[in-house]
């Protein structure tokens, strides 16, 4: 069941790519910081450490996820997905499908609730206190978005240089507007503290979680949802006491959060979105088999429908093109089963070779 050869490592020109893309990109960012904050006049130099961080940050994002979908899995099925997206034909047949994947896959997460509640409420503050945090602090940051008093109690808000509109500071709008990232450090703290209590409770988890890659982000975002609130306790209860110190350990949390980013557990954030593809790619080739009543592919082990030949077809070029073979012998493929009786068969095999020693 092991492979035959371990997959070849990503190829230089793979890497060329994905660094021409991250300059590219990163280079824009910095002409819309400069554009946006109209000259620098607009942006604030205190903040030159997020800023910095921001950028390393969507660089190496953006290194990481194009050398990831230039890899032959990712690559085969995110062409396959965004061309199923832009066939009218699948527009007009699957028109829901889309809306439908982004509500279930990214904004809600209903998959995640089939699972356990506790585990649903712990993502959702997770995932949208930090997305939350970031469309605040970003703009904020970069100098596309700020403020200036009009009069004693009046702000004007002004995006890329442009002027919005005024609002009032004690106003409802006033007090969401200037402790937004207060309410967002409140869900992020839920959401941690919900995860480090199954992280250190879990036995699954503690056998296999590493403390760099799955710990050190969750402290992180800790360390930073305290430290904000500690700022704003500072500003409005304790006279500005500690205020330094505190803007100062907030920033280091913050700009370590940024640079571990592209390499610890919440990279996943920037790949998820991706898997919608790969649901509408299912989706279309599984109702084009049944509408041309073709033979559909079922597990060899349990008779579960696979998803469909084509998927098949595609996987086993996949595996073609890393060298690979899961080969079971006698005419019998890996590919051939579902994800679940993958699981059992790995594990049967281990058992078969580990014996006593397995558990």
């Amino acid at each position: 069941m092991e492979p035959e050869h371990i997959a070849p490592p990503p190829r230089p020109r793979m890497h060329k790519g994905a660094f021409v893309v991250a300059t590219l990109v990163t280079g824009l960012v910095v002409a819309l910081i400069i554009v946006g904050s109209r000259g620098l006049r607009d942006f604030d130099s205190a903040l030159i450490g997020y800023a910095v961080a921001s950028l390393f940050a969507i660089a190496v994002l953006l290194y990481r996820y194009v050398l990831w979908i230039l890899r032959p899995p990712t690559g085969r099925y995110f062409r396959a997905g965004w061309s199923s997206f832009f066939s009218w034909q699948n527009f007009r047949r699957f028109t829901t499908l889309v809306p439908r994947a982004l509500w279930t896959d990214i904004f809600a997460q209903t998959f995640i609730l089939k699972r356990s509640l506790y585990r649903w409420v712990m993502h959702m503050s997770l995932f949208w206190g930090v997305l939350l945090s970031l469309f605040v602090t970003i703009p904020l940051t970069f100098g596309w978005l700020h403020f200036t008093l009009e009069d004693v109690d009046t702000y004007r808000i002004w995006f890329f240089g442009l002027p919005l509109f005024t609002f009032p500071v004690e106003a409802g709008i006033g007090f969401a507007f200037f402790h937004a990232l207060d309410i967002t450090a409140f869900l992020l703290m839920v959401g941690v503290v919900m995860a480090l209590w199954r992280r250190l409770r879990d036995s699954g988890l503690l056998a296999t979680q590493r403390f760099g890659f799955d710990m050190v982000p969750l402290v992180l975002l800790a360390a930073i949802a305290i430290t904000g609130l500690a700022l704003t306790a500072s500003s409005m209860w304790w006279g500005g006491r500690f205020y330094w110190f505190i803007s100062l350990t907030h920033q280091v949390t913050v700009v370590a959060w940024f640079l571990t980013l592209p390499f610890g557990k919440f990279f996943h954030i920037i790949q998820r979105p991706a898997s919608i593809g790969v649901t509408l790619y299912q989706k279309v080739n599984q109702n084009r088999e049944h509408s041309e009543q073709q033979t559909v592919g079922v597990c060899k082990r349990c008779g579960e429908e696979l998803p469909s030949q084509q998927f098949i077809r595609d996987l086993r070029a996949v595996l073609q093109d890393l060298d690979q073979n899961y080969d079971l012998g006698a005419h019998d493929n890996l590919h051939e089963y579902c994800p679940h009786c993958k699981r059992v068969l790995r594990g049967q095999a281990y058992y078969a070779m580990m014996k006593k020693r397995f558990v």
